[in-house]
């Protein structure tokens, strides 16, 4: 394998600032939610019915990851990478434009599953790109950028805010997507990597009929969206926004040539000679990946998603159906394993994971997304819990110092894999992350007000990094290259269920530690009423006993990173991530 050419080398660094962007559309919401409630008319105080907000976007993001991965082993990764970034875009766009929850949700789900796409395409073009020993650097980059997207997130959020409404965020995302997707597919035409053939791209030559049945759908679906007040009022155009079956904007004459000019556009691409989206081979593709078992693997995936995503940590570690959930997570899974087993051509092909590496990737992973969701919660709630409890930016600004270390370590995590061995590297940084949330169950009430409170923060920040790269490392150079997309994905899904799973099992122990701490004091009625003075010492108390949880959630993820530590150090031993095999050289010394 040859070194990648320059092209190549632009085309990896626009697909990582897609995989940077669309992280950060993850965590742009969680400062943008209030606003988004308020958008399609809920309430702060109805917090719990937006929870499909973001379960919808881990729904997309998760649970459909195999099969794209997969289509990506068959398909090959550039069409897989510029669809992905379409569907973001078209995610945005409905997201931008909603008007009700239902329709927020929707745009949510489509911005997940294109998001999602882009990470295990991503991955896999970098398998595509360089030899098994050179992987670790530019594995590290792609982490680096992804995680650099949590930091981006949030402050390009507030920049945004600051000048336009929440809309305004999913626009800037609509337009960073489509031009992403315009330049990947240009270079990607003149720089093809090795690894699976790449099919013909997304999009083939103009079709002026597709075209102009696009415009007509996406003009009729803007007005039934906006709802123009001068069109609505006028005699004439006003009968175009009337109901003819039934309620809703849908039913109305141009939601109906919305859906009608959408149908005919999906028959165009399926029948047009050169339609302007290869529905045709998109089809072809999906039937070649198995989707019985891509919709199995979707059930147990969102089952448990649900499970937790819609749980309140307050009394519970799953929800009140969460039960249900499970249990139809386990019917799949049954199901899934008897199927891949007997199909001709598996979703997950038998032997995917055979290799210990490949299945402790797995297994690591889901560890350091349990810990690393301790952090991402939970820092800022320590700074509101103690020193800034009336500033949300402030707070923020605390896991800034954590976040900014995150892809430092990320990078230096990728050079020393191609040195020093995978198990090694990520054992290490798994290591230091438990010691920096060791460190953090010191933090009293005034802790971070100082300066040393910088360290436990930047010691896990580099810790989580350097265990980025190998893990991603050891899973690509343990499988064969026909699977690295449906290997990356599963690795990244590992990750983001245990980062649900963290949240609420951790946010829950540390609850019940909460509850426990304040058993014995007296109502607050009984305190605080008129001529009592003890409202402060309460507060102090109260506040206590917040610290006293936080504490114990850093202790669950000591626990979960150092168990990641032992067993990268164990069932990452023999995968070939280096540059050069140590006892190879100490032979030729000899």
């Amino acid at each position: 394998m040859t070194r990648p050419s320059r092209r190549a080398r632009t085309l990896l660094a626009l697909a990582s600032v897609a995989v940077a962007f669309a992280a950060a559309d993850t965590y742009v919401v969680v400062l943008a939610l209030p606003d988004m409630m308020a958008g399609v008319g809920l309430s702060v105080e109805q917090l719990q019915r937006a929870a499909p907000v973001v379960s919808g976007f881990l729904l997309g993001y998760v649970a459909m990851l195999p099969l794209i991965g997969r289509i990506a082993d068959v398909r090959g990764r550039l069409p897989v990478l510029v669809a992905g970034l379409v569907v973001f875009a078209a995610g945005s766009l409905v997201t931008a434009a909603a008007y009700d929850l239902a329709s927020m949700v929707v745009g949510r789900f489509f911005q997940g599953l294109g998001g999602g796409a882009l990470v295990p395409a991503t991955m896999a073009l970098v398998a595509d790109l360089y030899p098994v020993e050179r992987r670790g650097v530019p594995l590290g980059l792609v982490s680096a950028v992804q995680e650099l997207g949590s930091v981006l997130g949030p402050l390009g959020g507030a920049v945004v805010l600051a000048l336009a409404d929440w809309r305004g965020i999913f626009v800037v995302n609509l337009v960073v997507g489509v031009v992403l997707a315009l330049a990947i597919r240009r270079l990607g035409a003149h720089a093809r990597p090795e690894g699976p053939a790449e099919s013909a791209p997304m999009v083939a030559r103009v079709d002026p009929i597709g075209v102009a049945l696009l415009i007509v759908m996406l003009v009729a679906a803007a007005l039934v969206v906006i709802e123009p007040t001068g069109m609505m009022r006028d005699v004439t155009w006003g009968r175009l926004f009337i109901p003819q079956l039934g309620s809703g904007r849908w039913t109305t004459p141009l939601g109906l040539v919305a859906i009608v000019a959408a149908a005919v556009f999906l028959e165009r691409c399926a029948t047009a000679r050169r339609p302007l989206l290869d529905l045709r081979g998109w089809l072809r593709s999906a039937r070649d990946v198995d989707l019985l078992g891509a919709f199995l693997l979707a059930v147990v995936l969102g089952g448990i998603i649900l499970a937790f995503a819609t749980a309140d940590p307050s009394v519970q570690v799953i929800s009140a159906q969460g039960v249900w959930y499970l249990l139809a997570a386990a019917l799949a899974a049954v199901a899934l394993g008897v199927h891949l087993r007997h199909a001709r051509d598996p979703l997950v092909p038998v032997g995917t994971l055979r290799r210990t590496p490949a299945w402790g990737s797995v297994l690591v992973s889901f560890l350091v997304g349990a810990a690393l969701v301790a952090a991402l919660i939970d820092i800022p709630l320590f700074a509101r819990t103690t020193i800034y409890g009336d500033s949300q930016l402030k707070a923020a600004l605390v896991l800034l110092r954590f976040l900014v270390a995150l892809p430092v370590g990320a990078v230096a995590g990728g050079y020393l894999t191609r040195r020093v061995p995978a198990g090694a590297v990520a054992g290490a940084g798994l290591l230091l992350a438990a010691l920096g949330f060791v460190w953090m169950t010191r933090w009293d009430v005034d802790s971070l007000a100082q300066a040393a409170a910088t360290l436990p923060l930047v010691v896990g920040g580099l810790g989580f990094g350097l265990a980025l790269a190998p893990v991603n490392a050891a899973v690509l150079a343990t499988t064969d290259s026909a699977v690295h997309g449906v290997a990356s994905s599963l690795v990244v899904v590992a990750r983001m269920v245990g980062m649900l799973v963290g949240i609420s099992g951790l946010t829950t122990l540390g609850l019940r530690r909460y509850y426990a701490e304040q058993a014995d004091l007296p109502p607050l009625r009984e305190v605080c009423s008129p001529g009592a003075g003890l409202c402060r010492e309460y507060s102090d108390l109260l506040q206590r006993a917040g610290i006293a949880q936080e504490h114990t959630v850093f202790a669950g993820a000591a626990v979960a990173a150092l168990a990641g530590a032992v067993l990268a150090v164990v069932l990452f031993r023999g995968a070939p991530t280096r540059e050069v095999d140590t006892r190879e050289a100490l032979s030729a010394v000899g």
